[in-house]
Order: structure tokens, then C-alpha cells, then sequence
């Protein structure tokens, strides 16, 4: 290891790693700005006592929207004597109003509080869940939501939001795989950069712009066995390369704060940790904002065996953490480690300034109550054109994984079966980590296909089976929500309800899947089927012979192999939000021809995972043909998996032509133009993805066997053709070598254009320095 990341080499990884990033140069206005606020902050530090820096530093929540184990106490006393300097889990401007008032009338010096919330998909309009919403491969979409989330937060006097969430993820056993976008390092951090565009808009002073928060920082999807809080071991290469650009984007991108994440790197627990939140965030990355803890990430460091609440508080200030979520380590030890030399005034004055500076950059200081106007809460929040914006997102996130025969679009007429725990249901629309969104406001799969067919189709509903039989699982997914409310008729009544309504249909439409409490922070799961009962009543509905349309709910990717099997077609709808049932009957009945494409692999088995397309080729890589013994490969599955990343299905056809490039020999810094023809080779209008990838098939260490560089979402008509072309320069073919240096080497490179990562059209292309 020392061999290879040397000191010299990470400080040669730094330099390369800023002198890659777009130069900032600063505006005379940006200066002046910047002026002003160093000289208020100052101004008003130099008045602040010890304890009301140390108060600046202390997050707490006040138990409205509960989304931990721990609820601060005696917070109203606390806040007056300012000792608190932002509290989250509270919304609505009346109650907001009342909050804001104590710290900024009761407290000696009148600084204003900050308040957070989790708003992850949405704030009151609930959008799909961010896996969903990044299967769109739509930017403007997705920098909407987050525009619009940012609007309804702002109306309820929020100017926070703990989001957006741009952790790689690579294996489906991890819950919170749903709060990402996928386990793509480049199509991350497009999202990323949406993102937080989205929420901050032009300028955070701006009354409908919230401060973004980056988390979790870093490498909080690496978690080992896929199971939640649990320890991340990976290479400097794979570190920087792989998980480390999202977060690189979202800086890049303006992000006013970043949340330390709950893993230990290199040994070190992220919020403890000097290289993480100094060396890389600030230093190499340019970051100017604030890091707040995970909830009670600081005091969990015990945990982790560094010693006591006042060792790692202390830790924790000097490593550039400067707020701390709901532990209050930081309130009750950081004065007793000055006196003792633990820390120093210089560590917690510079905390505290770049929280003053969060609320400056806000425009708290000129208006505490900036977001607090009831007349907004009532016109921004949860309106007509804020749904519409909602059903086409979730329209546009769902993915087609299978279509035999062309059943789908179904014909407007006639009669469906409708069945499972999630076709009749609200509560279970709006998918995981929703704290202001009303599930009794969502359009459930019954009610949309009522409002777009009307009484043209005759519907019969069974619900079919519960959620689970598996009691482990139901009282550990349902703990925090309370019990799931089930049928009492035993599991073969239901079945039997259901086969009989599906004989008497022309279709049946099974709406099955994850609950929203199967996926999400704590909810990991070592077997990602459906749940066994589910399955169950799939197989009895398969044996009625009618076409089978599975409408699939998920946080993550499910080992579906079963199903592409048997089903006529699959829809994948995620958590598709507040216009659920509107967005599904949508597209089932062929008013939008789905375009959606997968941001991470669908597993044949669990026993693959990790699994992800831009996977390092072996010494002995197995084709898939021809004998496989002694070659990197199972016994008994394949190793490709059920669905590819990029991979999604239209009720169109799309035909490609070979790549045509522009050149077949490059030198310097010369631009590649690479060609194909898109065309629509079917019967009805309809949008592609089209995904451009590059391989780098001799390097000075084993790289990536491809890598997503580029797409391009074209539509078009029955018939017609498309000339899509994609711009390569040499940015496009940089990677980390062993000495962490940033750069591309000469050789031969395979330009790949296609529908997804696995079925694409290949050019090779000699480039030299």
C-alpha cells in the first residue's frame, strides 16, 4: 500500500485533482459580497460570548417529524439562552414563526435560527423516489423537482433541506440505495449538480431557495454486506474514481453545506475524520460551506471506539465538523476541552463562523422570517401545477423491463383484474423518507385508472395478499410506521379472491412489491425478491392463463428472474409519489410511452452482489460461451445480470447504426466526433436514451471493462431517423493511475453508442499525445 500511496502521491492527487476542476474566478461584485459578509460575521462574533459560539454549533429537533432515536429536551430554554443554533422536524409557518421568535427576540444577541427538514422527493407534492426520479436521464426534470421542493419548503418556513443524497450505490441489499441515484460515478454527478441547482436556484437569498446539504459524506453506499451504518473498506483508486465524483460535482455546483456520513474510511470514522472534512472537502475541493453531523453520528463515534462523548466532540471540531445533529456533544463537553487544551478558541470560532455564514448566505440576518408568510403557504404549496409537474416525473421515471407480445399499452375498453396489496392503496404511494406529504392526498392505482379511462374499462379488484407473511419482516420493515394493517382472511382466500376475479378478465393488472418501509435508511434486506406470498399469488394469477401486467413497486433493484419469466410485461413504477395512480394508468393505457432506463443493475440472484456494469475485467474473464472451468464465473447462474444498467424498454422500437467517427487517428488535444442514426423503427412515437460509454482496453492498471461519458434523450416519430453525434475530447478518457494522478494515457480506445451498457454499436479509435 505505502508502495503505491505514498504521501507524495496523495499531495500529487490533490494538486491534479484541483487542477482538473473548472477555475472560479470571482466576480467584483462575488468580492465585494464576500466583504461584506466577513466584515458582519466578524462584527458580530467578536460581541458572541463562549457559550453562544459553542450554541451556533448545536442542530436539534423538536420531535414533530421524528426521524431518529433521540429527541432534544428543554429546547425552548436552550434557544433563548443561545445555546442552539438550528433546529429540524418542524414546518409551517405558524409554528416556524413561534421558534424563530424566541431566538430572535429572547436571545441576547437576536441570531436567527436555521431550519432543516428531511425533504428528500419532495416536500408536500411528493415527486418518485430519487432512484425513480434518476431513471428519467432527464436534467431539467429533475433540477424542476427539486425547484418546486425548494418552493413548497420555503412556503412552510423551512430554508434547509437534508438532500440531496448522491452516495454510488452498488448493492441492492442496501435500503437507502432508493435515496440515490444509482452507481454511475459520471451520471451521479450530473444529478448531483441538478440538484442542488434546483434547491439553491440563483441565489439562497432568494424567498423560495433552500441550502442544499450534500450527504452523506463519503462513501456511505459502500457499506459492507450492503447492511446499514456498517464499515466501508475500499482502495484510494476506487475511492476517487468510482464513489468520490458526486460529491466533487455537488461542490462544484455551489452546495451550501455538507452531513458527515456514518461509516468509518480508512479506519477513521467520517465524522471524526481530518482527511475527509479538511484535506479533501476543503482544501483539494474548494468547499467554503458548513459540515453538520449525521443524527448523533458524533456521539456514535464511542461506538467506534475512540473514546468518549467530550474525546470525540473534541475529535470531531478539529477534524471540520462544525454542527452537531441532536447529540449535544458539542454544547456539553467543547467548553471543558478548551480549558483543558483539547481544542482551541481558533477551532470553535471557525466553526461557528461558517454556520453565521450559512445564515448570512441566506439572508437571515436582513429577514429572519424570509420563508414565514402564510399567504405563500397557502398559494406555493401542494397546487394544481405542482401535481402536474409531479405526474410527469413519475411518468418519465418508469421503466419497461418487459413487454411480450406488445400487451402493453392495454386497449381502453374491456375488462381488467386488478389485484395485489398496492393497486387499492395510499398510503404506500408516496415511497420512503416522506415526512410532510399527506399519503391520504395521493391518487392510488384504483383511483388513476378511474380518472384516465373512466367507465370505458370495467375494473374488479382483489387485493390478493398482504404486504408479508414473513413476521420478521413485517415488524421490523413496519416498526417506526406501526403494524401493517392486514387482511385477516388467511393468505389461500385471498389467492382464491383472486384468481376468480382474474377469470373473469381480459387482463390482469398485479400492482405488488416493496412497501416504502422495505426500503430507506434501516432497511436493509438479505433477500431483495418479492416477498414470498406475492410470489405466491403471481404464480396462481400466471396459471389462469390471462396476460399478466406486473406493475412493481420497489426501492431497489429486485431479483425479478421469476417474473421476466412469466409475466407478460413488467412496468417498474418505484414509489412513484403523489400522482401515482394517475402517472401508472398513464402509461398502461398508452397516453405516455415510457422512456426510463435503470441507474442500477437488476441482479439475477442476491448472490451477485455487487453487481454494476463498469465492473474491472479478471485474469480470467468468462465469456459466457465455451467452457467455463477454471474461469471467473458461477456454477450455477450466469453472471450477466436480469436487467443491465441503462436498460429500459418502449412500446416503440429503436434501430442503430454502426458508429461512425469523424476520425480514426487523434493526436493532442484534438475532438472526436462520434455518429450513429437513431431510428424509430416501430409503430408509435417514442423517446431513447441514447448512452455513450468508452473503453480503454490497455492502460497502466486494469481499468473499468466501459464507463458512461455521455447521453442524449431523443424523440422521435414512427419512421423517422436521427443523425446523434457526441463531442469526445481527452477529458473523457482521464482516470486515477497508481499514483492517484488524474490524466489519460495514449492508445487505443472503443468508442460504444447504444440502447443501454450491454447491447451497444463498437468503433475503435488510435489516440496519441
Amino acid at each position: 500500500m505505502k508502495k503505491y500511496f505514498s504521501k507524495k502521491s496523495v499531495i500529487k492527487a490533490m494538486l491534479c485533482f484541483i487542477a482538473v476542476s473548472p477555475v472560479y474566478h470571482a466576480s467584483a461584485q462575488t468580492k465585494s459580497n464576500d466583504a461584506k459578509m466577513n466584515a458582519f460575521v466578524a462584527g458580530l462574533m467578536s460581541k458572541m460570548t463562549l457559550d453562544e459560539k459553542i450554541g451556533q454549533l448545536n442542530l436539534v429537533t423538536m420531535g414533530r417529524a421524528i426521524t431518529g432515536s433521540v429527541v432534544n429536551k428543554g429546547v425552548e430554554e436552550k434557544i433563548a439562552k443561545g445555546e442552539i443554533g438550528g433546529v429540524f422536524g418542524v414546518y409551517g409557518t405558524e409554528y416556524v414563526s413561534k421558534i424563530q421568535d424566541l431566538a430572535v427576540k429572547n436571545s441576547r444577541l437576536h441570531i436567527p435560527l436555521i431550519f432543516g427538514l428531511d425533504v428528500i422527493h419532495g416536500h408536500r407534492t411528493i415527486f418518485p423516489i430519487p432512484l425513480g426520479v434518476s431513471a428519467t436521464w432527464d436534467m431539467g426534470l429533475i433540477q424542476q423537482s427539486a425547484k418546486i421542493a425548494a418552493k413548497e419548503a420555503t412556503a412552510e418556513g423551512l430554508n434547509w433541506v437534508f438532500s440531496p443524497m448522491v452516495d454510488i450505490a452498488r448493492d441492492a441489499r442496501w435500503g437507502r440505495i432508493s435515496e440515490g441515484s444509482g452507481e454511475d460515478p459520471w451520471y451521479g454527478s450530473q444529478v448531483a449538480k441538478a440538484m442542488v441547482k434546483g434547491y439553491q436556484g440563483a441565489s439562497m437569498m432568494d424567498a423560495d431557495a433552500v441550502m442544499a446539504c450534500v450527504k452523506h459524506f463519503a462513501l456511505y453506499g459502500g457499506a459492507e454486506a450492503g447492511r446499514e451504518y456498517n464499515t466501508v473498506d475500499m482502495s484510494l483508486i476506487k475511492m476517487y474514481q468510482d464513489y468520490l465524483p458526486p460529491y466533487k460535482a455537488a461542490v462544484d455546483a455551489g452546495a451550501g453545506s455538507f452531513m458527515s456520513s456514518f461509516n468509518t474510511i480508512n479506519g477513521m470514522p467520517a465524522t471524526v475524520n481530518q482527511w475527509l472534512l479538511t484535506d479533501l472537502l476543503r482544501k483539494q475541493w474548494g468547499f467554503t460551506g458548513f459540515v453538520v453531523s449525521d443524527y448523533t453520528a458524533v456521539n456514535e463515534v464511542t461506538n467506534h471506539g475512540l473514546g468518549d462523548l467530550q474525546t470525540v466532540s473534541a475529535l470531531a471540531l478539529k477534524a471540520g465538523l462544525d454542527m452537531d445533529m441532536v447529540g449535544e456533544g458539542f454544547l456539553t463537553t467543547l467548553k471543558k476541552s478548551l480549558k483543558e487544551g483539547k481544542v482551541t478558541q481558533q477551532e470553535i470560532d471557525l466553526a461557528c463562523r461558517r454556520v453565521l455564514e450559512a445564515k448570512y448566505k441566506l439572508g437571515l440576518f436582513n429577514n429572519p422570517n424570509k420563508s414565514i408568510d402564510p399567504a405563500r403557504e397557502q398559494k406555493d404549496v401542494f397546487t394544481a401545477e405542482n401535481r402536474k409537474v409531479a405526474r410527469e416525473v413519475a411518468e418519465h421515471s418508469f421503466v419497461l423491463l418487459k413487454n411480450q407480445a406488445e400487451t402493453l399499452p392495454l386497449k381502453k375498453s374491456g375488462t381488467i383484474a386488478l389485484v395485489g396489496p398496492l393497486a387499492d392503496n395510499h398510503s404506500e404511494m408516496l415511497g420512503t423518507w416522506v415526512i410532510a406529504g399527506d399519503p391520504n392526498k395521493s391518487v392510488s392505482v384504483m383511483e388513476g385508472i378511474k380518472n384516465v379511462v373512466g367507465d370505458n374499462v370495467k375494473v374488479l379488484y382483489a387485493k390478493g395478499a398482504n404486504f408479508s407473511d414473513d413476521s420478521l419482516l413485517s415488524i421490523r420493515a413496519f416498526a417506526l410506521t406501526g403494524p401493517e394493517a392486514k387482511d385477516k382472511r388467511s393468505p389461500q382466500e385471498m389467492i382464491d379472491e383472486a384468481v376468480e376475479t382474474a377469470k373473469k378478465a381480459d387482463v390482469v393488472v398485479a400492482v405488488v412489491g416493496e412497501s416504502s418501509n422495505m426500503s430507506g435508511e434501516s432497511s436493509s434486506r438479505s433477500d431483495i425478491n418479492i416477498p414470498e406470498n406475492q410470489k405466491e399469488l403471481l404464480k396462481a394469477l400466471a396459471k389462469t392463463g390471462k396476460p399478466l401486467v406486473i406493475v412493481l413497486f420497489n426501492g431497489r433493484p429486485l431479483t425479478l428472474t421469476w417474473e421476466d419469466k412469466h409475466a407478460s410485461a413488467i412496468l417498474d413504477a418505484w414509489a412513484p409519489g403523489t400522482e401515482a395512480g394517475n402517472a401508472i394508468a398513464d402509461v398502461l393505457f398508452g397516453n405516455y410511452n415510457p422512456a426510463g432506463k435503470i441507474t442500477a443493475t437488476f441482479p439475477r440472484s442476491v448472490g451477485q452482489i455487487p453487481i454494476y456494469y463498469n465492473h474491472k475485467n479478471t485474469g480470467r474473464p468468462y465469456s459466457g460461451q465455451g467452457p467455463a472451468k477454471f474461469k471467473s464465473d458461477y456454477l450455477d447462474i450466469s453472471n450477466d445480470p436480469l436487467y443491465p444498467f441503462g436498460y429500459g424498454l418502449s412500446y416503440t422500437t429503436f434501430g442503430y447504426s454502426d458508429v461512425k467517427l469523424s476520425k480514426t487517428s487523434l493526436k493532442g488535444n484534438e475532438t472526436l466526433k462520434a455518429t450513429v442514426t437513431l431510428t424509430n423503427t416501430g409503430k408509435v412515437a417514442g423517446e431513447e436514451v441514447v448512452q455513450l460509454y468508452i473503453s480503454d482496453p490497455v492502460a497502466s492498471i486494469s481499468r473499468s471493462v466501459k464507463e458512461l461519458k455521455n447521453y442524449q434523450k431523443v424523440m422521435l416519430q414512427p419512421g423517422e431517423s436521427k443523425e446523434i453525434s457526441f463531442n469526445v475530447t481527452t477529458a473523457d478518457l482521464k482516470f486515477y493511475n497508481n499514483q492517484l494522478v488524474y490524466d489519460w494515457e495514449p492508445g487505443e480506445f472503443i468508442v460504444q453508442i447504444g440502447t443501454n451498457s450491454t447491447d451497444t454499436h463498437n468503433a475503435s479509435v488510435q489516440w496519441n499525445k
